[in-house]
């Protein structure tokens, strides 16, 4: 059982045989290392934290330049913004794990470092399954959709997500836990494997809508790129990147969770630590990955970062509010 995050502090119990200046004996039950060496430092950690401050400054910035920039209120950028403060929550929590897990020990710490990650990244996966349904309605209700999608209604949807996320968050603190009966955890201690597997196929669920909705968007794509005649070659060009940019975020998206949500339904806290870790990792690389493909490629938000930057834009940047195109987030 691996310690990536304070959620896994049952991993520390396969470290610490390995550091002989720990322990003169082995512990009677799993216990965070202590720092009484720089060996006793994981590697895997000391990654996991480094991926937590860029996830966190990443999604700061993201932050900064939708609060400050007044014209990107539409409904598409505060569902940006969620999901920026639902990673840079993450990336908060890949840190305090790794000060947890070292220099604060406790049950208590445990369990609030357990459901601050849960609450993040539960939030992530909804928000992203938010702007994916955004992006569906936004083709499939082209000449409605911005009478229809108002503001009110956009932040009706994030109070939604963040109850969800926060509710999956405290119920380790509530009692559904492994901290009383190690051999019931999972590979994310103190998550029992129950839950664990529960929290999978939840996200296996959100995976499905996610590629159904996607195969509805290329359709619609494609069928308005037959439909439109006179601008056959330039809707041609456009509908065919649209659909390109839409494998990779699916593909990323699959790369990073299905290998850590598989692993969960399969394996318990018995299975070697290192498994743990290198499904662990891909999955807060996605939130390094999200500000890229949601948020940097928009070029609204591109100059709203020129402007904060260098108080220019670019040439190729138009000052002008662009229409939104099925490649855009």
């Amino acid at each position: 059982n691996l310690n990536p995050l304070i959620l896994f502090p049952s991993l520390s119990s396969s470290i610490l045989p390995l550091c002989p200046n720990s322990h003169p004996s082995p512990p009677p039950t799993p216990a965070p290392l202590s720092l009484s060496s720089p060996s006793d430092v994981s590697p895997w950690d000391v990654a996991l934290c480094v991926t937590g401050t860029l996830i966190s400054c990443e999604n700061a910035l993201v932050i900064a330049v939708l609060f400050y920039t007044p014209t990107l209120r539409a409904p598409m950028f505060i569902l940006i913004g969620s999901l920026a403060c639902a990673d840079l929550l993450a990336g908060l929590g890949l840190i305090l794990n790794f000060v947890f897990t070292y220099l604060v020990k406790g049950e208590v710490v445990t369990l609030v470092s357990t459901g601050i990650l849960i609450v993040a990244f539960s939030a992530s996966i909804l928000n992203i399954l938010a702007i994916t349904v955004d992006r569906y309605l936004s083709l499939y209700n082209a000449l409605t959709y911005h009478t229809e999608r108002t503001v009110l209604f956009t932040y009706l949807v994030i109070g939604l997500i963040w109850l969800v996320g926060l509710i999956l968050g405290v119920l380790p603190a509530l009692g559904w836990n492994c901290l009383d009966d190690e051999t019931t955890c999972s590979v994310c201690r103190p998550v029992t494997k129950s839950n664990a597997v529960a929290l999978a196929i939840f996200f296996l669920l959100v995976f499905a809508v996610m590629m159904q909705l996607y195969l509805q968007i290329c359709r619609i794509a494609f069928r308005h790129a037959q439909q439109i005649a006179v601008q056959h070659q330039f809707i041609a060009i456009s509908t065919t990147k649209g659909v390109q940019t839409l494998s990779v975020i699916l593909c990323a998206f699959a790369m990073c969770w299905l290998p850590f949500a598989m692993y969960s339904i399969v394996a318990d806290s018995s299975y070697p630590i290192i498994y743990t870790y290198a499904t662990v990792l891909p999955v807060a690389c996605n939130s390094v990955i999200n500000p890229i493909i949601y948020a940097f490629r928009n070029p609204d938000i591109q100059k709203g970062l020129w402007l904060a930057c260098c108080g220019c834009v670019p040439s190729n940047l138009s000052l002008r509010p662009r229409a939104r195109t099925s490649s855009d987030v």
